[in-house]
Formats: structure tokens, sequence, C-alpha cells
């Protein structure tokens, strides 16, 4: 039975990290709200930035002068994959789900025969990673901008990756990363950001309001191709700062999750460690109150 001035010693140990778990819970609340707002306001634009190049390609007569990012490597034995994971510890499952989405991953395009090469944003997922697959980790951006409004990084990622692609290097590249949805809940998601995936466009009228009825038509200026080859590089750049932005977000909302558990847990083990150290105190209280009352009645 541990004596009382290890279980007071243990309560104040107790206390002092629940003041640090505190403190980090709010650090990180406050950090969530900006990149909250962040993630939520990317999320038009980059969707809106899909749309339109999908909308340009689905039109696009394919020939030798279209862009290799629409038409794709004509295979697909070579996959990267861009693991988006943090530089820290301490958020609960945030960094564990993206690493097993990954690992699971790898296994499945490894069965279908394919190679897989990795890229990691964050020292959390190169750890976890490099235990089974080190031989397969390219590069490992450690630091993710102090500033979520800078662009920088994912530009300077998406011209290396194109400068890859373009020595066909790798023939298709994914993005893992966690979605935010609240502060409890981010979803492991995939996404295919090479080469473009090209849906359908959506419906919309194509009867002008005249007496013949004759359908509209789009015109461009400057041509078609010309518009895609500038914005593909720039729509790169763009799904893979939405990416980062949603992964700062779902950072930020598990660390102040698993914070305010933390704090909890904290919390009700000083009561029980309190308790125990007053039963123990009081017993401790008792038996020298014996041994007086003994000592005073053998006289």
């Amino acid at each position: 039975m541990p004596s009382l001035k290890d279980l007071k010693n243990r309560i104040i140990s107790v206390k002092s990290t629940r003041k640090i778990t505190s403190a980090m819970k709010m650090v990180a609340a406050s950090k969530l709200r900006r990149a909250e707002e962040q993630a939520k306001a990317a999320r038009p634009y980059a969707q809106s930035m899909a749309r339109m190049i999908s909308t340009l390609a689905g039109h696009l007569e394919i020939n030798g002068k279209t862009p290799k990012l629409i038409t794709g490597a004509g295979k697909e034995e070579n996959v990267l994959l861009i693991v988006c994971t943090s530089d820290r510890g301490l958020c609960g499952f945030f960094n564990g789900s993206i690493v097993r989405e990954t690992r699971n991953l790898i296994a499945r395009l490894e069965s279908e025969g394919k190679k897989t090469k990795l890229v990691c944003v964050g020292r959390k997922g190169r750890d976890l990673l490099r235990r089974d697959h080190r031989d397969k980790i390219l590069q490992t951006i450690e630091e993710m901008p102090k500033k979520l409004g800078d662009i920088l990084l994912a530009k300077e990622l998406a011209e290396k990756l194109i400068g890859m692609y373009e020595k066909e290097e790798f023939d298709s590249a994914y993005v893992i990363f966690n979605r935010f949805k609240s502060a409890m809940t981010q979803v492991p998601t995939v996404k295919k950001i090479i080469p473009v995936e090209i849906g359908k466009e959506p419906q919309t009228a194509a009867v002008a309001e005249s007496e013949d009825s004759a359908p509209l038509f789009e015109l461009f200026e400057p041509e078609r191709d010309e518009i895609l080859a500038r914005l593909l590089p720039r729509n790169l750049a763009v799904q893979i700062y939405e990416a980062f932005l949603e992964s700062a977000a779902g950072e930020q909302g598990a660390r102040m999750t698993a914070m305010d558990n933390a704090t909890r847990n904290a919390g009700e083990m000083i009561d029980k460690l309190t308790l125990n150290y007053n039963r123990s105190r009081q017993a401790y209280i008792t038996k020298e109150l014996i041994e007086i009352i003994s000592g005073a009645e053998a006289l």
C-alpha cells in the first residue's frame, strides 16, 4: 500500500498534468476556430475549380497536344501517395487513422501488382510508416506553414509533382488526409489528384430564348487548350492546399477533443487519489490513537 507521501506526490503530479492538458485544450480551441474557417472557405473554391476543369476537359478533343495531366500515362503501375499527418502528437486517433488508411491502400495496390511511393507531410506519418515502408518514402515535409493562409508550400509541392509526372516517375497520385467534419469527427479521405478525374458536365439550359430556338455555343478567349494549360497546375496546387487546410483543422479539433478527455480523466483520477489519501490518513490517525489509548491503559 502506498504511503501518504507517495499519494500526496501523485496528486500533485496529476494536478500539474491537468493544468497542462487544460492549457493545451484552450490553445487548440483558439487555433481550431481560424483553421475551421479557412478550411470551409477553401472548399467552394476547390470544388468550383475542379468542376470547371472537368467541364473544360469533358469536351476537349484528345490529341498529341492535350496536357498529360488530363490524358494520363495510359497505365497505373506506379502510384504516388501524399500522406497528410501532423508534426506533433497528443491528438487522439488523428494520425493513426490516416496511417491505417494508407497501409490498407498500399496493401490493396500491391495485391493488384502496382508499386507505391510515399510523400509524407508531417513527422508522425513518416515515423509510423517507415517501420514497414521505409524504402517507399521519397520525401518528408516536416514543417507545415505557420500561417495557414500561405499557399506557397502547396505550390512548391504541385510543381515538384508535375516535374516527376512528366519524367514518368509515377503514373497517378493520390492525397490522403482527414477531412474536417467537426471537432470530434474527422473523416479519412483518399482523393485522386493526378491525372484529373473528368466527370460529366452538369445539365444546363441549352436552348436560347429566341424565335428559331438556336442552341447556345461557348466561346473561349484564349483557346480551351491554353486555358487548361494555365489552370491545371493551379488546380493541382489548390487541391493539395485544400487537403492541407482540412488536415490542419482536423488536427486542432482532434487535439482539443483529446486534451478535453485527458483533463476530465485527470480530474477523476485526482478525486480517486484524494479519497484514497483521506482514507489512508484516517486509518493512520486511528491507528495512532489506538496505540496511545492502549499504552495509557497499560499504565
